[in-house]
């Protein structure tokens, strides 16, 4: 994500902002009211490494996660199928990747390689980044296209049965022309998916894509984004209580990244103390204590999964 966009996208996060009549609709149409606060809270970089699926699948069961985003491109993503198989209810949607941002923990396509040859680096993996000299300077849209629909035809033939669809570091979501192809495999498999904040869409120039998911078919909540947390692992609870306290009426998303704090993780990210800190934040009694008196309803991505397939 470029520091522009990555600044457009963390001002586009007005937590204090009253939800739209579209988000409200939403709100009601899965059963809650208008005044009532809804939010789902996702760990992404579910399959990205061991480290990451032992933080997931505790905060699933014991933690206040309520839904997960699987990297079907990544090592240890069979491991989730496996365990998936053993848990079927548990709410896991695809993080579709396009991307492999680690310097020395790198992965390549699901896809055939002679059909995504934009898609892959000098170095033969996804590309580091999403631009200036990423994916949007070498690949296009219809190979973004047919990676994701590999992603999610690969976490079919597992037996996984996804609940929803976002994009890893944003690839789908940051030009219109990725965006189309991104709609189109929601349509296709029927499937909620994350978007950006409409303010997002305002302040880039972009289509309307909740007009446009909308009309499709295509249920999505308000973004509530925690892409840029601080980098003191001391800091990261204080910032997502305050991020609970300030939220109003609407249907919210809070993604996190939980990880445990291993040999493994840490010789991946540099960001591992800070994804261990949102393991422990998410675990934590006091963290259900506090979206309980605010008063918080907590769902998954299944929920619209239903309603949209209803």
């Amino acid at each position: 994500m470029t520091t522009v966009v990555l600044r457009l996208f963390l001002a586009s996060v007005v937590i204090c902002g009253v939800a739209s009549a579209q988000e409200a609709s939403l709100a009601q149409r899965l059963g809650f009211t208008d005044e009532d606060i809804v939010l789902i809270i996702n760990g992404d970089d579910l399959g990205m490494c061991h480290s990451a699926n032992e933080a997931v699948f505790d905060a699933l069961g014991r933690g206040c996660l309520t839904t997960a985003t699987l990297m079907v491109p990544c090592p240890w993503a069979i491991e989730v199928a496996h365990r998936w198989k053993e848990q079927p209810d548990l709410d896991i949607g695809l993080h579709l990747t396009h991307t492999a941002e680690w310097r020395h923990y790198r992965w390549g396509p699901v896809a055939s390689r002679h059909l995504v040859p934009g898609l892959i680096d000098a170095e033969g993996f996804l590309h580091h980044d999403v631009e200036p000299d990423g994916v949007y300077a070498h690949a296009t849209p219809a190979e973004a296209y047919i990676e994701a629909k590999a992603q999610i035809d690969q976490a079919l033939s597992w037996g996984v049965q996804p609940t929803h669809l976002d994009s890893h570091m944003g690839t789908l979501q940051y030009r219109d022309d990725y965006f189309d192809e991104y709609l189109k495999l929601a349509v296709e498999y029927d499937l909620p998916i994350r978007m950006e904040s409409a303010e997002l869409d305002r302040m880039m120039g972009l289509k309307d894509r909740r007009k446009l998911a909308a009309e499709a078919g295509v249920e999505a909540p308000v973004l509530l984004f925690g892409y840029k947390t601080p980098g003191d692992p001391a800091k990261v609870g204080p910032f997502y209580n305050e991020m609970l306290r300030g939220l109003k009426p609407g249907v919210w998303e809070l993604l996190i990244h939980p990880a445990l704090p291993t040999d493994e993780l840490k010789a991946i990210a540099g960001s591992w103390a800070v994804r261990g800190a949102e393991y422990e934040w998410v675990t934590s009694p006091d963290t259900r204590k506090l979206i309980d008196e605010l008063g918080i309803k907590l769902i998954g991505y299944r929920k619209l999964l239903e309603l949209q397939r209803q």
